[in-house]
């Protein structure tokens, strides 16, 4: 995708400051607004994760920079479709996909964010969490009965105020990894209601796609309204210029897709990555190597 155009694409989609920032603005089926011929979707995307390889090659060999994907989304908005599309090219040396579920005993006993600590990505990687730290502003919002087995001392949750704290303080996470040389980007998968039921019913009337479907997906499709608005005011509340969130839509998955390889591009070009070179001592050792080699 040429430059330019990827800019525009981007900037349609990001959001760096949440003082004005409304989910109802974000139209889940626009598709780039005449940005991105829609013919041209797949050769737009194997170009993008070519790019994206290259890039990461660059990353894995300087190992200083990292990147940080947070992948959010309502169910079968695509995640998992996501990260197969997106990342098939790169190399699997340098990327770590980690999939965040229901918390266990463990994680209940400490703070919310210490789970998700602890797979940042090392210098040099790039880690995508499926699902983040922010399950625990937007699951626990909408059934705040999640927060009895979170061992917090009594009075300390509940209320607005909160909630305030918890997004205070993955703002103050996400600005300490960047501080670290982690660069972070978050993606909404915004998925239109409309859509998801489309999705539910081929993952039920499709044998081999029935292991997708859970019963569970329907419950928590009655609380539709109230996750739009957990999501709305963790984005308004967390989107910054070093870690931005892209509202991306996605009725339509493969250009979903695009976006999502164009941002991760986006952010990984903008730390300017060089391969090493060699220490002088080093280029001494390769050359003798090499004259040995060619004298045999």
């Amino acid at each position: 995708m040429k430059p330019k155009a990827a800019r525009k694409l981007l900037e349609r989609y990001r959001v760096t400051d949440g003082a004005a920032f409304r989910l109802a603005d974000h139209d889940p089926a626009d598709g780039g607004g005449g940005i991105v011929d829609h013919d041209e979707l797949d050769a737009l995307l194997a170009d993008g994760v070519a790019r994206l390889s290259e890039l990461q090659g660059r990353l894995y060999a300087a190992d200083t920079w990292s990147l940080l994907v947070v992948l959010q989304a309502m169910d079968a908005a695509g995640k998992d479709g996501t990260i197969k599309h997106v990342m098939t090219g790169v190399n699997p040396q340098g990327v770590v996909v980690t999939p965040f579920k229901q918390p266990g005993p463990e994680d209940l006993a400490h703070g919310f964010l210490w789970r998700v600590h602890a797979h940042a990505p090392a210098a040099g990687r790039i880690a995508v969490f499926n699902r983040s730290h922010y399950e625990d502003v937007l699951v626990a919002r909408v059934h705040p009965e999640l927060l009895d087995h979170a061992h917090l001392p009594a009075g300390l949750h509940g209320g607005k105020k909160f909630w305030r704290h918890r997004l205070e303080d993955i703002s103050a996470f996400e600005t300490y990894l960047v501080h670290q040389g982690t660069a972070v980007i978050k993606i909404f998968l915004h998925v239109s209601r409309e859509e998801q039921k489309r999705r539910f019913l081929s993952r039920i009337d499709t044998p081999h796609k029935n292991w997708k479907f859970s019963a569970a997906d329907i419950k928590e499709r009655d609380y539709w309204d109230e996750y739009q608005t957990a999501y709305e005011q963790a984005i308004a509340a967390t989107a910054t210029a070093h870690a931005p969130w892209y509202v991306v839509p996605a009725d339509n998955k493969l250009f979903a897709h695009l976006v999502v390889a164009e941002a991760m591009i986006d952010a990984l070009s903008g730390m300017e990555l060089e391969e090493p070179s060699p220490p002088e001592a080093e280029c001494k050792l390769l050359a003798e190597a090499k004259a040995r080699l060619e004298a045999e």
